[in-house]
């Protein structure tokens, strides 16, 4: 099966329609996947549903579909750092579905499992737990969540052999492997692809059995919060 496409576009192609819902790795600005968005964006497809730990910044990440309205509704766990969402989200333009940052990761983990719901405490007594099930188990009640399913995920990760197998670096990895998992297409942009049979098998983080489709490209290298002190005279 191919699965290294030319471009961010090609390897878009069929797969994109109005309304869908699209899950997205990510961790802040990093490990975003920059030329998949991007490529969303040109494509014009609209009304889409975003499961998300966060929607990037204005210009980058999610945040460039949210300026061209792209956007219907967000699944995340951070929504900081975005004008654009605030504003969207307080005008009533923008649904959002707020999840416990570890309940998001689980939903997409649970989906890409087979795992239709599980039960969990996060959120129990909360906003978070208004008409959904609630079970008792040990004399402590849980909640009840839905396993995410997206028609498409698209990812991000350092390093990817010719049959998919993925490696991510750090921060990267906190979002990426759960997203890939729950697409029933998974899209993943990389820095560098190598033959396969070059990876250790110790170090490959997903399985290339996730992956339908591969691009490698060059990627920008953002600082979400730039902090820096006086420079001292000498």
């Amino acid at each position: 099966m191919k699965k290294i496409y030319g471009s961010a576009a090609e390897a878009l192609d069929g797969v994109l329609f109005d309304g869908m819902t699209i899950a997205a790795g990510g961790f802040g600005l990093c490990g975003i996947p920059e030329l998949l968005l991007e490529a969303i964006k040109q494509a014009g497809t609209k009304n889409l549903t975003f499961a998300s730990n966060n929607a990037g910044v204005d210009d980058f990440g999610i945040g460039i579909l949210l300026q061209t309205k792209q956007v219907k509704k967000m699944m995340s766990s951070y929504v900081g750092e975005n004008a654009e969402f605030m504003r969207q989200y307080l005008s009533g333009e923008l649904e959002l579905e707020f999840n416990p940052q570890g309940t998001l990761a689980e939903r997409m983990r649970a989906g890409g499992c087979g795992i239709p719901g599980f039960y969990t405490k996060t959120g129990v007594g909360t906003q978070i737990a208004e008409g959904k099930e609630v079970k008792v188990f040990d004399g402590e009640e849980y909640i009840l969540e839905r396993g995410i399913v997206a028609d498409l995920s698209i990812v991000k990760a350092w390093k990817a052999d010719e049959t998919g197998n993925l490696v991510f670096r750090k921060t990267a990895r906190n979002f990426n492997p759960p997203a890939a998992m729950c697409g029933k297409i998974c899209v993943v942009e990389v820095e560098e692809i190598v033959p396969t049979g070059s990876l250790d098998p110790d170090h490959i983080h997903l399985p290339g059995v996730y992956v339908h489709r591969l691009i490698q490209g060059e990627h920008e290298k953002r600082i979400e919060k730039v902090t820096t002190r006086p420079r001292e005279e000498a």
